[in-house]
């Protein structure tokens, strides 16, 4: 059966991705050659500049993809949590599980910050930290907590993609959020 205009399209779109993410793990952003990723998809060069419009936003695709992955992953395993601790000690077993996939650490971690002005969207965080801290004297402080411990992560799994021990560092985040929640309530 013929594929559809979409099909083909969906699948050019994602031979392109693909090839992408291969080249940049591998090679890294700036020694990736927008003709290899075209060899690489088996596709013309007229079909990468149809889809993106320079290997940047390619790039940018590319890690668009795996940040929504790894949101997913996150999200799809705090779900069922009965408590924000719990919900953000799943969620971080679930973001080193998803940063474990090769090559992921590289590209949003290490890349993608030199290269991407935006930074990924830390609102499932934000929401199990603002339920952590509610009604205590760090609520004020929800945006700066967000941003620190969001970088926290992202220190934990370029350690752990290092060697380091992941469960050391599950262990001392445990110990950070125990710590956020016991701050001590506001007086109203």
């Amino acid at each position: 059966m013929p594929r559809s205009n979409r099909e083909r399209t969906d699948a050019t779109r994602t031979a392109l991705l693909d090839a992408a993410r291969a080249l940049f793990v591998e090679k890294g952003y700036s020694e990736t050659a927008t003709p290899e990723i075209v060899a690489a998809a088996k596709v013309t060069r007229g079909a990468l500049y149809h889809h993106f419009e320079d290997k940047k936003a390619l790039f940018a695709a590319v890690v668009e993809r795996e940040a929504a992955e790894v949101g997913a992953a996150i999200e799809a395993k705090s779900a069922d949590a009965t408590s924000a601790r719990d919900a953000l000690l799943q969620g971080a077993s679930a973001y080193f599980d998803a940063m474990a996939v090769p090559g992921r650490t590289k590209l949003l971690l290490r890349e993608a910050p030199a290269l991407l002005a935006d930074e990924p969207a830390e609102a499932s965080l934000r929401a199990g930290l603002s339920e952590l801290v509610a009604g205590s004297k760090l609520e004020p402080l929800l945006g700066p907590l967000t941003v620190l411990i969001s970088a926290a992560f992202d220190r934990a799994a370029i350690a752990v993609d290092a060697g380091g021990s992941r469960a050391d560092y599950e262990a001392a985040i445990a110990a950070l959020l125990d710590g956020l929640g016991h701050a001590d309530p506001l007086r109203r």
